[in-house]
């Protein structure tokens, strides 16, 4: 009889700590984003919500970091042996990330409605050497600003749609007295001047790297940084370009003291309609422009996507949580924030009301955005390129031997 009783209660245990698991299990996932741009960390916590109430057995924790604390959190959490399994990561570090182990690729994971759905030049933001280290999921590029009135008053009908139209529309604004310098760019020496410089390869059909090695010393790599010192020099571009950040650029053209400026998304709607803006209602934007017979518009991509750790034990959780992130459904609906990474997003009016003449410039503009270089060595890279188009600017070198000052100090 007590041996009976004691096989009922074994057996009993038995069912319930078999049970007990898969009726109670909780995963709980840890994640990193930024408290900067795009989405808030409102947003986030809003979109992570809807996330765990679809999905109650897994618990997500939210950690926000500056932007320039995003890449060495990252680094030195996987050097510490974990720590996060989801993390937003630049559009710069996928090869850094692939090469030394940091992200998982994912690439069996990405379905055939994925690749078809999300914008072509999208994937540039996660793809490295064939593979797919995450999923998009701020898309961003810089637009060519305008402001309307001042275009009309120099008798202009039309934005330019090649970079050599824009320097004449700026001369003809410049001769006509209404301005003296037309131009505003971001070409401190910082992250911000290879943005630009970025758009211009894109444009003039350069390439940064070929074999690995450096590429732009010539053909439209070299145009694109003669491009920048003749609009310098010719006295069409605020000549503090050169000191200027993207705020910067911002509040010179929200003044009215440029009629063109490169920026990104953002500067629409607090150019066009902020408060402190002196231009509100009179901003206008299309894509940055192409070059005849090479290209119809020019674009460089400033966007981030969402990654698994190589470390994470929970990775088929993360990339739920990472698919929800990035959903259709979940990017519609904070839209006015950040524009989604699905073509068909563009044709639905849900989306597009309020910000028509935005969308109408992203469609062009994010389909062709073009990559920074792609190689582990990014950081090295960039800071060499930086100084090259100092450099060039400032009349110390040619446009041609600072980039090959850059490509000898680049480390590749």
């Amino acid at each position: 009889m007590l041996k009976s009783i004691t096989k009922t209660l074994l057996g009993a245990a038995f069912i319930v700590g078999a049970a007990a698991p898969h009726a109670f299990a909780e995963t709980t996932l840890n994640a990193l984003f930024m408290a900067q741009a795009a989405y808030s960390e409102a947003d986030v916590r809003a979109m992570t919500d809807a996330f765990t109430k679809a999905n109650p057995d897994i618990k997500v924790n939210l950690e926000f970091v500056p932007y320039e604390g995003l890449h060495d959190k990252t680094v030195l959490a996987q050097g510490s042996g974990g720590g996060y399994d989801v993390v937003l990561f630049d559009v710069i570090w996928p090869a850094e990330y692939a090469t030394n182990n940091v992200l998982a690729d994912v690439t069996p994971r990405i379905t055939d409605d994925m690749k078809k759905g999300v914008l072509p030049g999208a994937w540039t933001t996660v793809d490295y050497d064939g593979k797919s280290y995450g999923m998009p999921w701020i898309l961003d590029t810089k637009y060519l600003f305008y402001n309307k009135e001042i275009l009309e008053k120099a008798g202009i009908k039309a934005p330019p749609k090649t970079w050599a139209e824009l320097n004449e529309q700026a001369k003809a604004i410049k001769d006509k007295g209404i301005l003296a310098t037309p131009i505003a760019w971001s070409w401190s020496q910082a992250e911000a001047a290879i943005c630009d410089y970025t758009t211009l390869v894109s444009a003039y059909g350069g390439a940064f790297l070929k074999d690995g090695k450096p590429a732009f010393t010539e053909g439209g790599g070299l145009d694109a940084l003669k491009y920048m010192v003749d609009s310098y020099t010719s006295g069409v571009t605020n000549p503090n370009s050169k000191e200027f950040l993207e705020e910067d650029v911002r509040n010179v053209f929200q003044n009215g003291e440029a009629a063109f400026a490169l920026n990104w998304t953002y500067m629409y709607n607090m150019a066009n309609a902020g408060k402190d803006s002196k231009v509100a209602g009179k901003v206008g934007v299309v894509p940055a422009p192409g070059v005849e017979g090479k290209s119809e518009v020019s674009a460089v991509n400033g966007s981030m996507g969402l990654g698994i750790t190589s470390t994470s034990k929970h990775q088929d959780e993360a990339w739920k949580y990472i698919v929800h992130m990035t959903s259709q459904e979940t990017q519609n609906a904070y839209a006015k924030l950040s524009l989604p990474i699905w073509a068909s997003s563009y044709d639905d009016p849900a989306v597009t009301a309020g910000q028509e003449e935005m969308i109408a410039a992203a469609k062009l503009s994010l389909a062709a955005m073009y990559p920074r270089p792609t190689t582990p060595k990014y950081q090295e890279l960039s800071t060499a390129l930086q100084q090259a188009i100092q450099e060039a600017l400032l009349g110390q070198a040619t446009p041609e031997d600072a980039l090959k000052s850059a490509a000898e100090n680049s480390g590749l």
